[in-house]
């Protein structure tokens, strides 16, 4: 009887600790958040403010009128939505195959290949940034959207391919086996059975792919050097440096309307992450 109370009282310390370990990691979403909602003045001044007591939205007006440098907020931002999304395409389908021949086929170099994919994401990205200038520079792929798209497929696919393969393994093939005996085909089995059950490995990978290009800097920053062709990280950049004098209020609006797009691809994306989950579950 006494394991019952001792059971009850940990998993009370837990939810608590996961309480605070929320709290603490939301707390700066919503200051940035509430920041933006007030004046600068009242930013700046000695006194916090903890909720928008003096709501406004001029410092959205502000970063979304007011041009950086020479760039305004909407082109940087459509440069970033298309670059951004070209990447999750064509990365997940390039991943989507690969990681199906890691995991279906068997063939000569494979588990070299693994690891060659699980070596490539040690390699810090920054130490390929000369190299990587220099082929677009001969690609003349230098500030075009098509080279940064470029770099952040390369960037993000070992990352998903091995996501990826390790959806495809938690797929029985036995499963397709038993449609082939059904009378589908190699193809029809995959596509009817395998192909619905990766829907959750598939939205999952594809957040995280969204979520490393679209807050990549340092790449966007070297290879888009024309202020046309900025991404919303170092429009935000520019921002801050263009402003006299440290608009924090501006700054934080500016950093919400970042935030926003990847929010919404998430809630976008949840529904078929949990629709997959439920649909897909494997027992046995």
């Amino acid at each position: 009887m006494s394991s019952r109370p001792r059971s009850r009282v940990a998993r009370a310390g837990l939810n608590a600790l996961a309480v605070v370990v929320f709290l603490a990691s939301a707390f700066p979403v919503y200051w940035m958040v509430n920041s933006a909602l007030l004046p600068n003045a009242v930013v700046t001044s000695s006194e916090p403010h903890w909720w928008p007591d003096r709501f406004t939205l001029a410092n959205f007006v502000e970063v979304v009128t007011e041009p950086s440098g020479s760039i305004a907020f909407l082109p940087a931002l459509a440069m970033s939505v298309g670059v951004t999304l070209a990447a999750v395409v064509f990365a997940l389908l390039f991943a989507f195959l690969a990681a199906l021949a890691l995991s279906r086929f068997r063939f000569r170099s494979r588990r070299a290949l693994i690891v060659a994919v699980l070596a490539i994401q040690m390699i810090p990205a920054e130490a390929l940034i000369i190299s990587t200038y220099r082929v677009l520079d001969g690609w003349q792929l230098l500030n075009s959207a098509v080279g940064l798209a470029l770099v952040y497929i390369a960037m993000v696919l070992p990352f998903t391919i091995w996501t990826l393969r390790g959806f495809v393994n938690g797929v029985p093939i036995e499963l397709e086996e038993a449609a082939r005996v059904d009378g589908c085909t190699r193809m029809g089995a995959f596509w009817r059975v395998t192909f619905p059950l990766l829907g959750p490995g598939l939205a999952a990978t594809g957040v995280f792919a969204f979520i490393q290009a679209w807050n990549e800097f340092v790449y966007a920053l070297v290879i888009m050097t024309r202020p046309e062709a900025r991404t919303l990280p170092v429009w935000l950049r520019a921002f801050v440096q263009a402003t006299k004098e440290t608009d924090w209020a501006a700054i934080m609006a500016g950093s919400t309307l970042c935030a926003i797009p990847v929010v919404v691809f998430f809630l976008i994306v949840q529904g078929r992450m949990a629709q997959g989950m439920v649909a897909g579950a494997v027992k046995g």
